[in-house]
């Protein structure tokens, strides 16, 4: 038995050498020219890592995730049956309210009064409505300063009225366009959204000097990348899942910002990381943060 001791040590020490290697390989060199954003708010409903109670794209998520530390939020907006932009993120209330139907269907005073629901365990926790967009820039208004907004236009409605597809997208502009200039934002602090090509002159009509960003599938990146570039636009927005470091590497190439959403777990978020964007939009906020040396 007394031989196997200096056996066993050396294995243990052979294991923490690995161990520590490979830490080392996964090791995150902080990046302070990052932009942190919490995706729709604190992000989504989920049971563990994190315990997150908060509706998407609701206020108390958006107060938690500028309360937490992030540069600013990514919200996603709606317009109304009366053309109120609200804050929603499902295509259908019924997804995650207690409304059935489509924010496009009803009125807003009808929407804000509506309840969040997300079953059990989440509703012991919270009791958050729909708000409109005007009543978070007024509320944003009174921070020292203004945060970062993500503007995800939510264009396919799944409800339509008689139409085109996308009939109410320029009615969407110019009301964002409207409640901006009202609540004096500051266009660098905005990026405004789109996947669809038909959108980016509209916003540039109605709001010269807001940024815009493409959101690409991750199957058509080389057509999506292809129309940033002729269109000269801002960013390209990249799902996190999909995100490869030659993809944002290509973009920055082509003088491009690249954002990417989502990221939930350590391993995720390291792995975002390591493509080097400018600006993530994160579900896990709290393990971002300390990742970038900001948490608490």
């Amino acid at each position: 038995m007394k031989k196997t001791f200096p056996l066993i040590k050396v294995a243990l020490a052979l294991l923490c050498a690995w161990q520590l290697a490979a830490c080392a390989t996964t090791k995150i060199t902080p990046d302070p020219k990052l932009v942190v954003l919490g995706h729709a708010g604190s992000g989504f409903f989920t049971p563990i890592s994190p315990f997150n109670f908060r509706p998407p794209s609701s206020w108390r998520g958006i107060r938690r995730a500028l309360l937490r530390g992030a540069d600013g939020v990514e919200i996603d907006l709606q317009l109304s049956k009366d053309s109120v932009v609200m804050l929603y993120h499902d295509p259908e209330l019924a997804n995650s309210s207690n409304g059935t139907g489509c924010v496009s269907q009803h009125p807003a005073a009808e929407l804000v009064q509506l309840r969040y629901h997300g079953g059990f365990p989440y509703d012991l926790f919270q009791k958050e409505r729909p708000i409109t967009f005007d009543t978070l820039l007024a509320r944003l208004r009174r921070r020292p300063t203004f945060p970062s907004l993500h503007l995800d236009l939510h264009e396919d409605d799944p409800c339509p009225a008689a139409g085109p597809p996308h009939a109410r997208t320029p009615l969407l502009i110019r009301q964002i366009a409207r409640s901006l200039a009202r609540y004096r934002v500051p266009p660098e602090k905005v990026l405004l959204i789109t996947q669809e090509s038909g959108t980016i002159p509209l916003v540039r009509a109605a709001m010269p000097r807001v940024p815009i960003g493409l959101e690409i599938a991750s199957d058509e990146f080389a057509q999506g990348l292809r129309l940033a570039r002729t269109e000269k636009l801002h960013t390209v927005v990249l799902d996190a899942d999909r995100v490869t470091p030659e993809q944002t590497a290509q973009a920055r190439a082509a003088g491009l910002g690249v954002v990417v959403f989502g990221g939930r777990s350590a391993k995720d978020i390291k792995r975002v990381l390591a493509t080097k964007p400018n600006e993530i939009e994160v579900d896990n906020l709290k393990r971002l943060l300390i990742l970038q040396g900001r948490g608490k």
